[in-house]
Formats: C-alpha cells, sequence, structure tokens
C-alpha cells in the first residue's frame, strides 16, 4: 500500500495547483526564502527597485509604468521610428560636398582618413573620391540641403530637425543595429520601445504598448536580417518586448482562435488558466508567470481591437493617396507607415518601423533610386498626416539607420560601384515631438568623413529620446547580475540645442 504521500493529493483548484510546492527541493525552498522574506526585507532597509519591488510598485498605477515616471513633464507621449536598416547614404542624400565633386577621382588625403579602421571589403583598397550621383538644393525658409532623390521629404524641410554629425563604434550593420535600438552592440539588451513600456507602461489597454512592423526593399540583395533582439526585452520582464505585426495570416501571431474554440470558450480557458498560474506566482515569485498572463490577456483584447486597426477601408481616398500606390500592397513601408498613425492615434508608445534595402555596396545608381523611392513620400506623408491630425507636437518621428557610406567608392574587378560602411558619421532626422523643425545640427568636414562639429554619439541620441519622453536616461534602471542597467549604459549626454 502506497504511503499517502505518494498519493494524489484531493481537494480544491488552489490545492492541487500549490500542493507540488510542499515537495520543492533545497534550492527551490532557498530561492523561494530569497524572492519571499528576503528581497522584501532588502526593498525595504534600501529602497531597492528589484524586479519584484517593481513589479508590486507598477501594480499600484493604471497605467502600469513605474511609480514617479515620468520624471517631468514630457514633450513627447509617443515614438515612431523609421529605421532604414542597411544605412542610407549621407554623401548622397543630406551632406552636401562641393569639394568632393571638385576633387572627383583623386584619392582621399591621408590627412582626413588617418588610416582609421574600415572594413574588410574596402581595407587595402584605394579611396578614390565618388561624389554624389544626385544633385542638392537647398529647401524651404530653413535652407537645408537635401538631395532630388528625396523630393517628398525635401518638401517638409522646415519641419524636420536634421543631425548631420551622428556617430558609432560599430562597422558591421547586426552590432550597429543592435547598438542603436538597444545601446549596446551585443544582443541581449532591452531595447529603447522595451525600456519606455518598462518606466512609463501603456496608454492603450486593448493594444501593445510597443508594436513592430517590418518591410523589405524593392531589391532584395540589399536587404539585412531582422533579428528578434532588435525589439526584445533582454533582461526585462517579456511583456515589455516588442509585438511584431505581419503582413500576411493574423496581423499577429496566435491572434485567431484555433478550431472548434469561440470567444466564449476561449475567455473561460483564459480564466482558468490565469488561476493556476497565479497561484503558481504566489508559490515561486517567477515574474515571466505575471508576464505570460498579461499576456495571454492582451491577446484576447487584440482580436478585437487589431482587426480594426489593420482594416484600412475606413481611409478616405485623398489620405491613400497621399501616402502613395505602395500604401495598397501589404507589407510595404508605405502602408506600415500608415498603420504607424494609426497606432499612434490609438496612443500606442513606441512604433518601430524596419526597413531594409539600403546596403549598396554595388550598383549605387541604380538602387539608392530605388530605395528612396519606396521610403520618401510615405516618411513625409506620415509627418504631414501626424500634423494634420494635431499629433505631431506630441509624436516623436525618427528617421535614419545604423551608421552612414563612405565618400570613397567601393568597386571591384566586373562589379559596377557602392559605397562601404561608415561609422564616424551619418545622419538622422527627427520631426515633432520636442524638437526644433526647420534646423539643421552638427557638421563634417569637407569630405563627410569626420565630424567637425556637435557630434552626436548614439548614446546622446537615446538619453535625448528618453528625455523628450520625460525621462531621466540616468534614473531608469533595472538591476541584473549584480549591477544596474540602463539604455544608455554609463554613458549619454541629451543634446539640448535640438530641444524646441
Amino acid at each position: 500500500m502506497h504511503s499517502s504521500e505518494s498519493q494524489l493529493p484531493s481537494g480544491s483548484l488552489s490545492e492541487l495547483a500549490v500542493e507540488p510546492a510542499r515537495l520543492c527541493a533545497r534550492r527551490q525552498f532557498l530561492q523561494r526564502s530569497a524572492l519571499g522574506l528576503g528581497s522584501i526585507a532588502l526593498a525595504s532597509l534600501l529602497g531597492e527597485e528589484s524586479a519584484f519591488g517593481a513589479e508590486k510598485g507598477r501594480a499600484e498605477n493604471p497605467l502600469g509604468g513605474l511609480p514617479g515616471l515620468p520624471h517631468f513633464a514630457p514633450k513627447a507621449k509617443r515614438v515612431i521610428m523609421l529605421f532604414q536598416s542597411g544605412a542610407p547614404s549621407q554623401v548622397d542624400l543630406f551632406d552636401y560636398k562641393p569639394e568632393v565633386k571638385r576633387r572627383e577621382g583623386e584619392e582621399l588625403p591621408e590627412s582626413v582618413h588617418m588610416n582609421q579602421r574600415l572594413t574588410t571589403m574596402t581595407a587595402g583598397s584605394p579611396r578614390v573620391l565618388l561624389p554624389s550621383i544626385a544633385k542638392f538644393q537647398q529647401r524651404g525658409k530653413s535652407g537645408a540641403w537635401i538631395s532630388d532623390f528625396l523630393p517628398h521629404i525635401a518638401g517638409i524641410a522646415d519641419e524636420i530637425c536634421i543631425v548631420k554629425a551622428m556617430y558609432t563604434e560599430a562597422i558591421n550593420h547586426a552590432p550597429a543595429v543592435t547598438f542603436m535600438l538597444t545601446g549596446s552592440q551585443m544582443p541581449g539588451r532591452p531595447s529603447a520601445g522595451a525600456w519606455l513600456a518598462y518606466g512609463l507602461g501603456t496608454a492603450n489597454r486593448d493594444l501593445p504598448t510597443f508594436c513592430v512592423l517590418t518591410s523589405n526593399g524593392k531589391d532584395s540583395s540589399c536587404g539585412q536580417l531582422f533579428y528578434d533582439y532588435y525589439w526584445g526585452s533582454g533582461f526585462l520582464p517579456s511583456k515589455y518586448q516588442g509585438v511584431q505585426f505581419r503582413s500576411g495570416g493574423d496581423p499577429v501571431l496566435y491572434l485567431s482562435n484555433p478550431g472548434g474554440v469561440d470567444r466564449e470558450m476561449r475567455r473561460g480557458m483564459l480564466d482558468d488558466l490565469g488561476q493556476l498560474n497565479r497561484l503558481k506566482q504566489q508559490a515561486v515569485g517567477d515574474p515571466e508567470i505575471e508576464a505570460r498572463v498579461s499576456q495571454y490577456e492582451m491577446a484576447f483584447r487584440m482580436q478585437a481591437s487589431v482587426p480594426e486597426l489593420v482594416d484600412l477601408s475606413t481611409e478616405p481616398a485623398h489620405i491613400l493617396e497621399m501616402y502613395g500606390p505602395d500604401v495598397h500592397r501589404s507589407g510595404s513601408f508605405a502602408r506600415n507607415c500608415l498603420l504607424a498613425r494609426r497606432l499612434a492615434e490609438k496612443d500606442v508608445r513606441f512604433i518601430q518601423l524596419m526597413h531594409s534595402g539600403w546596403d549598396h555596396h554595388q550598383k549605387l545608381e541604380e538602387r539608392l533610386i530605388w530605395q528612396c523611392e519606396d521610403v520618401d513620400q510615405a516618411s513625409a506623408a506620415l509627418v504631414m498626416d501626424l500634423k494634420q491630425r494635431g499629433l505631431l507636437d506630441e509624436t516623436l518621428v525618427i528617421w535614419g539607420g545604423e551608421f552612414g557610406r563612405t565618400v570613397f567608392m567601393q568597386k571591384r574587378k566586373n562589379q559596377s560601384f557602392g559605397r562601404d560602411h561608415h561609422p564616424r558619421n551619418f545622419v538622422i532626422w527627427m520631426a515633432g515631438g520636442g524638437v526644433k523643425k526647420g534646423i539643421t545640427f552638427g557638421e563634417t568636414d569637407d569630405f563627410s568623413y569626420n565630424i567637425v562639429r556637435d557630434g552626436v554619439h548614439i548614446h546622446d541620441f537615446q538619453a535625448t529620446l528618453m528625455h523628450l519622453m520625460g525621462i531621466d536616461h540616468t534614473r531608469l534602471t533595472f538591476k541584473f547580475q549584480g549591477r544596474r542597467f540602463r539604455l544608455t549604459d554609463v554613458h549619454g549626454e541629451v543634446v539640448t540645442p535640438i530641444l524646441a
């Protein structure tokens, strides 16, 4: 006859769920004790924002943000990042350099390049100067120099702030994109959108706080892979990661009910599952259990909110025309820009568009034109659409890539020319959300190779983004593996001259 300890215990659902906790190993017991009395006492004594303490404080905030945030009145309520993956050529689009045209075909002077680090694709090759393949004009009242390849963005020159002297340490795509979006070249850190979701919480309970939409340029040979950690939550609870919208099938994976399961049945299943998960959470204190419960509930609410969001049949014809013909193509950058505006109207906190196709090592004269045609009209339309709806002042729009391109030609035997990676300077532009409009900030040398005034490091850019959202970037931290981490690591200064 079996002992009572080996028999399945009888009783209520609560008893069945909690019973396994009585049979825990020594390690589990110590872990549970640490998560219980130890962490509570330490948080009480030291005022720590441990994972447990932060979650406890979060429950008191109806929006889910941390107590005390924002730290000051924000300039922006939300961010739309139009990320141009592959690195747009600043030489051909925004950084006008007539000196390069005068010296076309010459080698870049050694006094300029100073044998600085290059990729293996051009290291050891002649650095032959290649002027812009596009014509430049001064645009608007601001007089900003913008390429003819971007006529629609040129048309909003007086609405945007052009930052011409961005720089980074990364020289290859994946580390550079990771650095721009997470503050570290190594995967595993929370992305900017996850930090904002963690710190500020949500403003719409029926949609994710952080949404991601991806698209590819017309020439797939210039595309870059999109890794999930570009919008990941890193060591933050997983409920703060970006939710990716898809161009085909369900807009979000696993949104539809399985066959034979209706909405009422799913609601009942989630209620029972939530009860079991909460009991497990009480027993082991794992924050990922709470994250899983919240994600199940969000998915249930999204079943009603997302179909309406992605249905563009209610958009007037003149708005669709504003974004260009590609808006009718599912998965296009233009369509994603329009969806970004709709998400902004719904108070989604961080909207990240990832568009590939800017890696122009060859056939620059063809591929750059195609890429600009992909994004120019829709990017400008998004800014103007937000403005006409009274949303631009409270929405920070960011356009740019991970680094720049070389002013010298990259060309191999029997191949057409292109430009290599250049981390020492590149260009982004911003609009709305508390930045000055109609200004150009920063300056590079006559060869668009080195910064000569007002350089903006990646961490400076991130500190400024956080500041515009009402956050002191040095104070939003999370303790992990014995130290406190933040988006800007231990660096970063707010770029105050560009603030409105």
